[in-house]
């Protein structure tokens, strides 16, 4: 799936081809992907300039002067900037026509996201898919982040790695970076989150944003479907420390990776760095 990292790649892809030009066609081909693409997307969009392309966690937010296009990209979804002269593959579901190109969404499994936010219900923060996100972890400081996931935490019972996924405290922190994270701060992905002191969430929060802007700079992580814009892969995994390296000696110790599983996803840890 991709995470923060892939999605800020796309987004910074996109970036300069869309700001300030007008959508001057949208073509639905499936309709039918986690939700419905709004019947009146295209009367929303056609005809009008987009402002902005942001990023809401895993969300693109392509903004308009009367709304903002929700994007997410699901399980195996991509957003590329292509010649309107590239052939139509199986699974590209929708494209955004502009005078010098489009933007197509290509997604085979179907469990990406299209959706609308008119400026008349409001700001796009008030969405029901956003409201509830934590902090950005490339925008917010270290010191900020870490007091938010000490003062989050004094009640949960739930593990570290748990709340880390859950992205209520803090956003962008998926399986992958969320194991990378974890080892770099000591912590074991087990550790009830409850229990971890204000120090330790201190280390933590350092260890979100560096290996996130580590993986933003290496293009985030290919593990199977995920292309940027222009269709390149990211690279980040292949310098994993912990994730996908069960078996294997540390890099930082002499010990074995090992692997566990915890709600239905594999963390991957260190039993002699992370306790």
């Amino acid at each position: 799936m991709p995470e923060l990292p892939e999605v800020e790649t796309v987004r910074r892809g996109l970036t300069p081809h869309m700001t300030s030009r007008v959508v001057r066609d949208v073509r639905v081909r499936v309709p039918a992907l986690r939700w419905p693409i709004p019947a009146d997307l295209s009367e929303c969009i056609r005809g009008e300039a987009v402002h902005q392309v942001w990023r809401r966690g895993k969300y693109l937010l392509i903004e308009f002067s009367s709304g903002w296009m929700l994007i997410h990209l699901g399980m195996s979804g991509s957003l590329r900037w292509v010649d309107p002269q590239v052939p139509v593959r199986k699974h590209d579901h929708l494209d955004l026509v502009f005078d010098h190109g489009l933007v197509r969404l290509h997604d085979p499994r179907r469990f990406g996201a299209v959706l609308w936010h008119d400026r008349s219900a409001g700001p796009v923060d008030s969405h029901p898919l956003l409201a509830k996100l934590g902090l950005e972890p490339l925008s917010a400081t270290a010191e900020q982040i870490g007091h938010h996931l000490f003062a989050g935490t004094r009640e949960r019972r739930s593990s570290i790695k748990t709340v880390l996924l859950a992205g209520e405290l803090v956003v962008g922190a998926g399986n992958i970076y969320a194991c990378e994270s974890l080892f770099r701060a000591q912590i074991h992905p087990a550790t009830r989150a409850g229990r971890i002191s204000r120090a330790r969430y201190q280390r933590l929060a350092v260890a979100v944003r560096d290996t996130l802007s580590d993986a933003l700079a290496r293009g985030g992580s290919t593990l199977k479907d995920f292309v940027s814009s222009d269709g390149a892969s990211g690279y980040f995994q292949i310098d994993a420390l912990v994730y996908g390296r069960e078996g294997l000696t540390c890099r930082r110790c002499t010990g074995t990776i090992r692997r566990i599983v915890q709600q239905q996803r594999a963390s991957f840890y260190c039993p002699g760095c992370q306790h």
